[in-house]
């Protein structure tokens, strides 16, 4: 039986397991995490709508239920050349025949960075940040600026989406509270329509949205640093904050960068439309650590992670394993597509190269996008 080594324990490397698992490969697969975080759940710890663990899923739990082996460990290293992984605690270990990188993305690091929280940052974040509403709400006033980053060099990797579903649930959670007209909440991101991948019915949406609810926007400008109290912006203006919640955009992943594996200008690992790793037999990337090709408007999104893990263990089934079958790419597959939620709703969101719909969806789009979270988890643990 072919070995598979799946590195990273996020979306994308569980996926990639367990349908290497499926394909009949021996598989282990190493994270430097015990447990895998549901991202697309972490918009509501903040506000208290849900809890940590909730939004989390032990991997012993699913190496049990799939059969595969579980190491944590952290990859320091990797070598495409030589076809060696270096792991922090397990030291130089050669490759097996087959080895999927799910290591994830880096994030863009802006000048004070460290004023601001993220909620697709490390997952303890969020916990931070949940701190950090429940002080502001009990000190019954104040600024709040959210708002996420662009890479000029990979425009794939922004993460709009968690930032403006996090945005509308806060309102809502403050207007429970009955003391929303109390703060000043202002959305900032450097291009000038921000969500514009998501087609222009949301965009024209989302306008319309930010407009009934008092939002105020700061868009087109360079960001250039963040204060304690304020993000600057490249013509010297000041957006002031009490509380600043800000996702950078994505950028190669140290590890990645630091190797000798083909790359594109950001530092994503180059890969063709199968997710093989250019001149490394037996080497597939999956995920954010990839470098997607497609149109423009391409985003990396969970689904996307799992479509390219999906159809990794179809294509080394058919390469390695002499299994039966079509090789399968992922490009004609990309798409947006997301239920945005907002606390009291959500907005249906789906684009594609041929169409692209945008769906208001009020109260019952909430408890859509939860059964979602449910479905996941039950889909990964018992399906």
């Amino acid at each position: 039986m072919n070995k598979v080594l799946v590195l990273g324990g996020g979306i994308g490397g569980v996926a990639s397991a367990i349908a290497f698992r499926k394909k009949g490969f021996e598989v282990e697969l190493v994270s430097e995490r015990e447990y895998l975080f549901i991202y697309p759940l972490a918009i509501w710890i903040p506000t208290g709508n849900t809890h940590f663990k909730d939004v989390s899923i032990s991997l012993s739990k699913l190496a049990d239920k799939h059969g595969f082996l579980l190491t944590i460990d952290k990859v320091v290293a990797l070598d495409g050349i030589q076809k060696t992984i270096t792991f922090e605690q397990g030291g130089v270990r050669n490759s097996p025949a087959l080895v999927v990188i799910a290591l994830g993305a880096s994030k863009l690091n802006h000048e004070g960075i460290e004023h601001t929280c993220s909620i697709c940052g490390k997952p303890e974040e969020s916990l931070v940040l949940k701190e950090k509403i429940e002080a502001l709400v009990e000190r019954g006033s104040g600024t709040i600026a959210f708002g996420f980053g662009g890479n000029p060099k990979d425009t794939s990797g922004v993460r709009g989406g968690p930032a403006f579903e996090l945005f509308f649930n806060l309102h809502h959670h403050l207007k429970k509270l009955g003391i929303r007209d109390h703060y000043e909440m202002t959305f900032f991101a450097p291009m000038a329509e921000p969500g514009a991948r998501m087609g222009k019915k949301a965009l024209s949406a989302m306008a319309t949205l930010f407009k009934a609810k008092n939002f105020s926007t700061r868009y087109g400008k360079k960001i250039i640093r963040f204060e304690a109290d304020c993000v600057v912006f490249e013509d010297q203006s000041k957006l002031q904050s009490d509380l600043c919640m800000f996702i950078p955009a994505g950028n190669g992943n140290t590890i990645i960068k630091a190797s000798n594996l083909p790359q594109n200008e950001a530092g994503f690992i180059r890969i063709d439309n199968f997710c093989r790793i250019a001149g490394v037999s037996g080497w597939y990337a999956v995920g954010d650590v990839a470098a997607l090709e497609g149109p423009d408007w391409k985003a990396k999104q969970g689904h996307v992670a799992e479509l390219m893990a999906g159809n990794a263990a179809c294509n080394a089934a058919i390469e390695h394993a002499g299994q039966k079958g079509a090789m399968k790419g992922y490009q004609k597959h990309l798409n947006v597509l997301c239920v945005m939620d907002m606390g009291d709703g959500a907005g249906f969101v789906y684009k594609n190269s041929i169409r692209e719909v945008f769906i208001p969806m009020p109260v019952v789009g909430h408890w859509l996008k939860k059964s979602w979270g449910h479905y996941y988890k039950l889909s990964k643990l018992w399906l």
